[in-house]
């Protein structure tokens, strides 16, 4: 286990993006933790998140020649990860969605870069699993080729069906799902601190519930 995802955990508990407790996921179900990116919202977290997400691409050794973000929290995400690339010598190019196409200016519907050649889409969590297919046919139109999805956590839980919604990302575009942190890392985080020992009976209760 790489030091730097239990950091990441450790990180987002810190700045309580990461909040234990009693929360109502999309499905319905009653989930002993929760996780909102959004809650990243000053220059320094984003900073440290954006060098987590570095972190995790560059340990994967996928091949990758740009960073493509989704709107709309796709676009804080590419655009600090690719300044902190270069700040570890990877000067990547990036580029992220408009909702609506621009029918003045420069038009289109990109902003940055131009598509092409092998594109890692970078988002905060992988759900219904919209964003990433939205994503997929974007870059597809655009003649480049999704290489890989990176995301920050991974709840590694079932959908409606028997996989996650990782696994059904990876199973229907055949391109792999990165994430900076898993549940076995959130596990393996709750264990090793004291005081998280009731929060680390809830989560795995609720894993032997609706894991994979």
């Amino acid at each position: 286990m790489f030091n730097f995802r239990q950091d990441f955990i450790r990180f987002a508990v810190e700045k309580q993006v990461l909040r234990f407790g009693e929360f109502q996921t999309k499905a319905g179900r009653i989930s002993p933790y929760f996780f909102n990116a959004g809650l990243f919202n000053d220059g320094d977290s984003m900073r440290q998140l954006s060098q987590f997400y570095a972190q995790a691409i560059l340990s994967s050794d996928i091949p990758f020649d740009m960073i493509y973000g989704p709107a709309y929290k796709g676009i804080p995400l590419a655009t600090g990860t690719a300044i902190a690339l270069a700040e570890q010598g990877r000067n990547i190019p990036y580029c992220y969605n408009r909702k609506e196409a621009k029918d003045h200016g420069e038009g289109g519907t990109t902003v940055g870069a131009a598509l092409q050649g092998r594109v890692l889409i970078i988002d905060d969590v992988i759900s219904a699993g919209t964003s990433v297919r939205e994503s997929i046919e974007l870059i597809r139109a655009a003649g480049a080729q999704p290489c890989a999805v990176i995301i920050a956590l991974d709840r590694m839980e079932r959908g409606l069906g028997n996989l996650s919604a990782v696994q059904e990302v990876t199973e229907s575009y055949n391109i792999p799902v990165v994430a900076i942190a898993t549940l076995n890392d959130l596990l393996g985080y709750l264990q090793d601190e004291a005081p998280m020992i009731a929060n680390l009976n809830a989560v795995q209760a609720y894993r032997e519930l609706y894991g994979v």
